[in-house]
């Protein structure tokens, strides 16, 4: 067995549901490559036996498997970053294999070009798996109450302009309504499942206030601010916990992936779509508060109305959306709350563009 005394071995990992594919590379040569059964006991033995008298150092990318094997690992003795995919550098060969991909962590590893994402806490991570769900129940509600509406259209059983909300007033309303057997029984199981997954989110509420008492200082921070909520400060909250982990707003913004992509060449510059980096819901939540902050907080209207007449509301509301988690940050810096200067009268023409249905269908783009 090679002795690595004094040495730094850097391993990279392709990590599978059944397999992790693994490369060790020391002092710029590769000195191992195996594929492993995914067991993260079995992975620190192989690592220990092997490389043990050495400094082992090793990296995967964020995905699947969360970072359940990070913190094995760490807490076995072995330094690991999690990384984001798409911080890894691609090359032009259309060949793609696990021990490749491997091989790349590996060496960009030993290169320094590796960064780890942010690691929540276990207890961020536990609560984020009740907002998570939330969002989950809420899309399949909605789901199923367009299925109710379609079919319910499809039988000249209500108009096509129909834009009621379907609420449990309303789903207890059909009751009324004259229908054929086939149709009514299919309406009552879509109701059936509308009312469980209704009173499964309702739960599910309970359980996140009760998250936001102990939660109280992070999640008063985040309600301070205009345009969020109870239920989006949570949700804010257990994704980004208190902001503290991001060195300058433009990590913040590439994290949550409100920065633009960029297309440069020679001269010329072009900014594109938002690279939608992180998690959908976290700039489904801003987007949304930002269409409710224009309305009430005269700085952020005024930032709107600048830009939505030079370049068009989608990307203005994006840019408030930007500006309004910036100042949220600000406040966990400084300790202070969030203060607005309101609007002495709510501009009633954004009403007709707050409507979140519409917002979160597709993503918008940023401020030039």
């Amino acid at each position: 067995m090679k002795d690595y005394t004094g040495k730094t071995i850097f391993v990279g990992m392709d990590v599978h549901k059944k397999t992790y594919s693994v490369t060790a590379i020391c002092e710029g040569i590769i000195v191992k490559r195996d594929t492993l059964k995914a067991e993260p006991q079995g992975l620190i033995s192989y690592l220990k036996k092997r490389f043990g008298s050495g400094n082992i150092k090793t990296a995967y990318e964020a995905g699947f498997c969360g970072f359940h094997l990070h913190r094995t690992l760490e807490a076995a003795g072995i330094e690991n970053i999690v990384v984001h995919a798409a911080a890894i550098e691609t090359s032009n060969s259309r060949v793609k294999t696990d021990k490749r991909d491997s091989l790349k962590i590996a060496a960009h590893l030993s290169e320094g070009k590796l960064r780890s994402v942010y690691i929540p806490t276990v207890e961020q991570e536990d609560n984020r798996t009740v907002t998570r769900l939330r969002d989950s129940f809420c899309k399949e509600r909605s789901r199923i109450a367009n299925q109710i509406k379609s079919l319910l259209f499809l039988h000249g059983l209500i108009p096509a302009d129909n834009t009621k909300k379907v609420s449990l007033k309303w789903i207890r309303g059909l009751s009324q309504l004259e229908m054929t057997p086939g149709v009514r029984f299919s309406i009552e199981a879509f109701t059936t499942m509308w009312l469980v997954f209704d009173a499964k989110v309702k739960e599910i509420d309970k359980e996140i206030k009760k998250q936001a008492i102990q939660d109280k200082v992070i999640d008063g921070v985040y309600q301070a601010a205009s345009g969020v909520g109870c239920t989006s400060a949570r949700v804010l909250a257990n994704e980004l916990g208190n902001l503290q982990q991001f060195k300058n707003e433009r990590q913040l913004f590439s994290y949550i992936g409100l920065t633009p992509s960029e297309h440069s060449s020679g001269e010329h510059t072009r900014q594109g779509h938002i690279t939608k980096q992180g998690k959908p819901i976290v700039r489904k939540i801003l987007v949304q508060a930002s269409w409710v902050a224009i309305r009430h907080d005269k700085e952020l209207q005024a930032i709107y109305e600048r830009i939505a007449a030079k370049s068009g509301a989608k990307r203005a509301i994006v840019a408030v959306a930007r500006r309004l988690i910036g100042r949220i940050r600000s406040c966990f810096r400084t300790g202070e709350l969030y203060e607005a200067q309101k609007v002495e009268r709510p501009t009633l023409k954004f009403k007709k563009m707050a409507e979140p249905k519409r917002q979160s269908k597709q993503e918008l783009k940023p401020a030039a």
